[in-house]
């Protein structure tokens, strides 16, 4: 493959990359603070793919005698920052359900003594209603037997 067939399908599939996450974004399947880390390598790989030299820039910038080192030396960098990224994330995520779990073991024990409480004290009446409210309807039903 030639670097003119090289150059479009890397920009094709930058724009791929910026529109599924987009479409992600739109469908409520990534949030928004995660699409940004998506769409920010989205735009650094279209970003190299429209300019051709970009790569040899960057090569002499950080001192790699072969732009394709220099490629693969700021992937693997970018995708140790993702993984902190996302193990903080999930670190506080644990933490978050370690809490909510607590919390709902608390709420389920007060439901349990409330309940407890409540079913041997026989139910009480609505208000404004006397004992003697009840009286005509029992009459009625012995009445109709």
């Amino acid at each position: 493959m030639d670097n003119g067939k090289l150059q479009i399908v890397a920009i094709l599939g930058a724009l791929v990359l910026l529109l599924v996450v987009l479409e992600m974004v739109r469908r409520r399947r990534l949030m928004e603070r995660y699409a940004l880390l998506w769409m920010l390598s989205a735009v650094v790989i279209l970003g190299l793919a429209v300019w051709k030299d970009a790569l040899n820039v960057l090569a002499k910038a950080l001192g790699v005698a072969s732009p394709p080192n220099a490629l693969f030396f700021i992937a693997v960098a970018f995708i140790l920052l993702l993984l902190l990224h996302f193990s903080a994330a999930m670190s506080r995520m644990a933490d978050q359900s370690k809490v909510l779990a607590q919390r709902q073991a608390i709420l389920e024990e007060r439901l349990r003594r409330f309940e407890a409480e409540h079913a041997e004290a026989p139910p009480a009446r609505p208000a404004g209603r006397a004992a003697a409210d009840d009286e005509p309807r029992t009459l009625a039903r012995s009445s109709s037997r």
